[in-house]
């Protein structure tokens, strides 16, 4: 059993247990789970898109100062895209959130998953925890871009709620016949998305699946036998996202403290998203097969 596939295991074990665990016990107060949930978002989530410039070397032969500038000033642009559809059109930025997170997501499971399988795992954790946490989950939207666009979201999503489970169903049935232990992972995801808080869903997921594959994956894709090469490479881009969280922070500073660092986590997540999908979408359809170095 390969890396991603042990990786693959203990999440979902782990999954499993998180949500028995939230079935049957108490919560902490909201505003600390929040700041923690948040917290580990950022610390453990976040490094995998750090990793962005080893594909960026690779796929484009960056090698100059030059080089590394314009593509620095690409990939900010589109990231202050998103922030400022966030600004402007909040209902918009809601959706196409959600719309994207799904589509990246689905690139978590193993070669061999069927493309429609792939998109019932990826929108799962978004969908899923409307079950049970409908008004926590219109509480954390309107934190992020008001009531009025959550309120416009929110009744969309309950109405995707039960074709969203019978396709999980079948998807898990599909792959249950060649791969079980992809289906072990759909399975887990669903347990999670229906049962945990819908943040601690989220965050298991976002950093045990999707940013743990990633981070597999990239290692794997950079050819290097080191992990030290591959946490120098998201030093100086992870060290960015500390300094543009810090000025967000002072910038937000007349916003009540959850709906700040709703909006800082999330908000931030959706700009780096967007050039993170048109970085490794490529990768991911070439199958992570890694081209020779342009010299």
């Amino acid at each position: 059993m390969n890396a991603e596939r042990r990786q693959g295991l203990i999440f979902a074990f782990v999954a499993i247990l998180t949500a028995a665990a939230a079935a049957t016990l108490g919560r902490c107060p909201p505003q600390l789970e929040l700041i923690v949930l948040a917290a580990l978002i950022l610390v453990l989530g976040v490094p995998h898109g750090a990793m962005d410039t080893l594909f960026a070397q690779r796929l484009y032969g960056l090698r100059t100062a030059w080089d590394w500038t314009r593509f620095t000033v690409a990939y900010l642009l589109l990231a202050g895209l998103v922030v400022a559809a966030w600004a402007w059109t909040p209902t918009g930025f809601l959706v196409g959130f959600l719309l994207i997170s799904a589509a990246h997501f689905s690139g978590d499971p193993a070669d061999g998953t069927p493309w429609v399988s792939r998109i019932f795992y990826g929108g799962a954790v978004l969908v899923l925890p409307v079950w049970r946490h409908q008004e926590e989950m219109s509480g954390l939207f309107g934190q992020l871009v008001g009531p009025e666009a959550a309120g416009a979201v929110m009744p969309v999503l309950s109405w995707f709620f039960w074709p969203w489970v019978a396709g999980l169903v079948l998807a898990i049935g599909e792959r249950w016949r060649s791969d079980r232990l992809t289906a072990f992972e759909f399975a887990a995801v669903g347990a999670l998305a229906c049962v945990a808080p819908p943040l601690l869903a989220f965050t298991l997921f976002f950093c045990g699946m999707h940013g743990a594959r990633h981070i597999l994956r990239s290692f794997r894709y950079s050819g290097s036998d080191s992990w030290r090469f591959v946490g120098l490479a998201a030093l100086l881009p992870m060290l960015g996202v500390g300094l543009a969280s810090a000025a967000a922070w002072h910038f937000l500073n007349d916003t009540p403290l959850d709906a700040r660092v709703v909006q800082i986590v999330f908000v931030g997540l959706a700009a780096l998203t967007v050039p993170h999908m048109a970085l490794v979408e490529r990768v991911r359809l070439a199958g992570w097969i890694r081209p020779p170095d342009s010299r």
